[in-house]
């Protein structure tokens, strides 16, 4: 009896070991598979690390090697947004500074008439959000939504000033871009000062390149600060 209770009592052991086991591997597989998710930016193969479009912007500025750019890239967080979409409201504070890897997006604002104004349209390869708002961390004056499916790398401003800190060939970017930025908006505001709406339209057609074929005339025309009937005589003239 004393033995058959030991053989059982072995049996029970060995099946709840052999039990246990896949318990642990379960739990290790989901464990690793989160962290997966979690760093999926931060891993690119060296090919499509020597292609990245923000590669290609920074070092159009400054060269980084490729353990250089990854570091860059664990600063930044993947997000998609749908069209339609909004990313940051009127009123909202402004978390990230998008960069824009394919898509479309638009800042604009509504005034207490109700009529829109659009500030920006950020296309491929462009920076875009409430830049006041962003590096003031207050609550936005200006809508920020997608004009199609887009795919971003969105950076708080804590990470951007942690990698400016950390590696000082960012700080030159940041700042190059930020000069050029603000050059931008100096020759916007001049455009719309001194020139006519034809130069202003040709203006935007040298700065966004393609954007006549993806967005609505009506958005062309509050770009431009003209009427849909003025934009008609100016395409009309162009083709």
């Amino acid at each position: 009896m004393k033995n058959k209770a030991n053989a059982k009592s072995n049996t029970h052991s060995q099946f709840a070991t052999a039990n246990a086991t896949p318990k642990i591997v379960k739990k290790y597989v989901f464990a690793n598979a989160d962290k997966q998710e979690k760093n999926k930016v931060l891993k690119t193969n060296p090919k499509q690390m020597s292609q990245h479009p923000l590669r290609t912007q920074i070092e159009e500025i400054v060269t980084l090697s490729d353990a250089e750019f990854d570091r860059v890239l664990g600063h930044f967080q993947e997000k998609t947004f749908k069209k339609h979409q909004i990313v940051l409201h009127q009123g909202d504070y402004a978390s990230f500074d998008f960069f824009v890897v394919k898509g479309l997006m638009r800042v604009s604002r509504v005034d207490p008439d109700g009529k829109e104004h659009i500030l920006q349209f950020g296309m491929e390869n462009w920076w875009i959000t409430d830049a006041e708002a962003f590096h003031h961390q207050t609550k936005s004056t200006l809508t920020v939504d997608c004009l199609e499916d887009t795919k971003t790398l969105s950076l708080t401003l804590e990470n951007k000033e942690k990698l400016s800190k950390e590696m000082p060939k960012m700080q030159t970017f940041f700042l190059k871009k930020t000069t050029n930025g603000y050059i931008a908006l100096q020759k916007r505001i001049l455009c719309f000062l001194s020139s006519n709406a034809n130069d202003r339209y040709h203006n935007l057609l040298s700065l966004y390149p393609g954007l006549m074929q993806r967005v609505p005339k009506a958005m062309i025309a509050s770009y431009l600060g003209v009427t849909r009937e003025t934009l008609s005589r100016l395409t009309k003239v162009e083709s």
